[in-house]
C-alpha cells in the first residue's frame, strides 16, 4: 500500500494529525505596510460597522468610488514573499472584488427581493495584485473557502479560550452583522476537530495495512465518534447564524460560473486578460471533512456519473494544491487495500465489528448532508427564489446527489454485516439496529421532498416540514 506522506503544506496549510484542515497558525488579522489603503478600505467596507454607524456597502456606488482612489499595488505584491502576508492579501482581494462586483446586486435585493445584475469589470488596481496572489498561491482568483471567507479568516476574540464560534470573529466582511459571523466562523469551530478526523484516517490505513483489525477497529472508532461530535457541533448553526438574515450576506458571496443571470458573460481582469473568465463561488461544499471521508469510506464509488458528480470533482480543484495532492494520495491508498477499498478488506476478515463502525461514519456523513440540505432548504429555499447556490449549481438537486451515494453504499454494508452473522459489540448491534430501521425512512423522506420540488410552484416550509415528519429534523438531534 502506498503510505500516505506524514504531512501536507504549503507553508499555510499543513493537512496531518497536529493541525487537521486548519491553518498552522492563527491567520494575520491585519495587513502591513504597504498595504494599509488596502486595509483601510476593507475596514470601512462591512455593511453595518456598529450601532448606528454604516460602511461603504450600505450606500449605493459608494465602493466604486473608494476603489477608484485605491492605489494599485502591484509593485509591493509581486515582490511579496511571505505566505501569511500573502495569504492575507488573497484574502483582502477576494473580498474586495466580491465586494464591488456584486454591490449593484445587493441593492438591487434590498429593493425588490430579487439579485440583480453584478459589475462586471474589475478595474487594474483589483485584478492585477489580485491576479499576482493567486498566482503565488496557486488558486483561482476569486474568493474561495480555505484562504479567503472562511478558513483564512478568523482571529479569536480570547486568546485564552478555544476555537468555539462564540469565540471567533472574522478578520474581513461584508455584512458586519453577527449572523455572518456566526455562519461562516462554525466551519472553523467544526474544523478543529480535524486533526483527531485525519490522525484516525492515518491511523485506521496503517493497522489495515499491518493486517491489525483490532488497531483498524479502534480507529474507526475513533473516526466514527468524531464525526458524531463534529456533527453536534455543526448543528449549531441553527443558533449561530439565523436563517431569516442569510440574504444580508449570501449575494457577496456568490461566483461567477453558474450565475450567468448575475454576470453575463463572465468578469474581465483589467490589465490581465483580455477575454473575461468564470470562477465558481466559495461554497461550505469546499469544506475537506466530507471528501476525505467520502474517499476513507468508499462513497466515492457510489457517486453517480452525471453532471453534479463531475462539479463535485471540480471542486476539487478550487482547494490548496497541498489539500488535492492529500486527496490523490488518499484515493490511491484506499484502492491499493482492495478493489472495495475499506468495506471490502473488512468484509474478507469478517470484521463485523468494524463493518459497523463504518456503517455508523457513513450514518454521520449522511447526517452531515441531510443537515447540509436542510440549511438549503431553510436558509436559501425559503428566503431567495434565486435557485443557484453559491457554487453556481442548482440549489435543489446537488446535495440529494450525494445523499443517494450514501444511502447505497449504507444499504450494501447492511447486508455485508448481516451475512457474516459474527459476534458484535452492544455499541455495534447498536448502530446496525437503528440503520436497519431507518435506512427506509431516509430514502422515502428524500423521495417525497423531491417529488414536492418537481412542482411548477413548491412550498419551501412544506419540504422542511417533512424532516419533522420523519424524524430527521436536523435542528432537534
Amino acid at each position: 500500500m502506498p503510505y500516505l506522506k506524514s504531512n501536507y503544506s504549503d507553508d499555510f496549510f499543513d493537512v496531518s494529525q497536529e493541525y487537521g484542515f486548519l491553518p498552522s497558525s492563527l491567520p494575520l488579522e491585519i495587513l502591513p505596510d504597504p498595504y494599509t489603503p488596502l486595509q483601510q478600505l476593507l475596514d470601512e467596507m462591512p455593511v453595518v460597522l456598529g450601532e448606528n454607524k454604516f460602511g461603504l456597502l450600505n450606500t449605493p456606488n459608494a465602493i466604486a468610488d473608494a476603489v477608484n482612489a485605491l492605489p494599485n499595488l502591484i509593485d509591493h505584491v509581486t515582490k511579496e514573499y511571505d505566505v501569511r502576508i500573502i495569504q492575507a492579501l488573497f484574502r483582502g482581494y477576494s473580498f474586495l472584488a466580491s465586494a464591488y462586483t456584486l454591490e449593484p446586486s445587493f441593492q438591487h435585493y434590498r429593493k425588490t427581493g430579487d439579485y440583480g445584475k453584478a459589475r462586471n469589470i474589475l478595474p487594474a488596481q483589483i485584478a492585477q495584485p489580485f491576479c499576482e496572489v493567486a498566482e503565488k498561491l496557486d488558486v483561482y482568483p476569486w474568493m474561495d473557502y480555505h484562504y479567503a471567507y472562511s478558513l483564512g479568516n478568523f482571529r479569536k476574540k480570547d486568546h485564552s479560550l478555544g476555537l468555539e464560534w462564540t469565540n471567533l470573529d472574522m478578520c474581513v466582511r461584508f455584512s458586519g452583522q453577527p449572523d455572518e459571523v456566526g455562519f461562516i466562523m462554525l466551519h472553523v469551530d467544526i474544523n478543529q476537530h480535524s486533526p483527531d478526523l485525519v490522525g484516525s484516517v492515518y491511523h485506521t490505513l496503517k493497522a489495515i495495512n499491518k493486517n491489525d483489525q483490532i488497531a483498524a477497529t479502534n480507529w474507526l472508532d475513533k473516526n466514527y465518534q468524531t464525526m458524531v461530535h463534529m456533527n453536534a457541533r455543526r448543528r449549531e448553526m441553527w443558533k449561530a447564524s439565523r436563517w431569516q438574515y442569510y440574504n444580508d450576506f449570501r449575494i457577496f458571496i456568490m461566483g461567477v460560473k453558474g450565475n450567468e443571470e448575475i454576470f453575463g458573460d463572465g468578469v474581465t481582469y483589467t490589465g490581465v486578460w483580455d477575454e473575461p473568465k468564470q470562477f465558481r463561488g466559495q461554497t461550505g461544499a469546499q469544506d475537506d471533512i466530507i471528501p476525505m471521508e467520502d474517499i476513507f469510506s468508499g462513497v466515492i464509488r457510489y457517486y453517480p456519473q452525471n453532471e453534479l458528480t463531475k462539479y463535485l470533482l471540480d471542486l476539487r480543484t478550487y482547494r490548496p494544491k497541498c489539500i488535492q495532492h492529500f486527496f490523490i494520495d488518499l484515493e490511491e491508498s484506499v484502492k491499493s487495500i482492495d478493489e472495495k477499498g475499506i468495506i471490502g478488506i473488512l468484509y474478507k476478515n469478517k470484521n463485523a465489528e468494524g463493518l459497523c463502525l463504518l456503517l455508523g461514519i457513513l450514518e454521520e456523513i449522511y447526517h452531515f448532508r441531510n443537515g447540509h440540505w436542510q440549511f438549503v432548504q431553510k436558509y436559501i429555499m425559503a428566503n431567495t427564489p434565486y435557485a443557484k447556490a453559491t457554487g453556481g449549481t442548482p440549489i435543489t438537486s446537488w446535495l440529494p446527489n450525494q445523499l443517494k451515494a450514501v444511502m447505497f453504499q449504507m444499504e450494501d454494508t447492511i447486508n455485508m454485516i448481516d451475512s457474516l452473522n459474527e459476534h458484535i459489540s452492544d455499541q455495534a448491534r447498536k448502530i446496525l439496529t437503528l440503520n436497519k430501521q431507518t435506512l427506509d425512512q431516509k430514502r422515502s423522506l428524500l423521495e417525497e421532498q423531491l417529488e414536492l420540488i418537481k412542482q411548477q410552484a413548491f412550498s419551501a416550509e412544506k419540504v422542511f416540514e417533512l424532516n419533522k415528519n420523519y424524524g430527521l429534523e436536523d435542528e432537534k438531534k
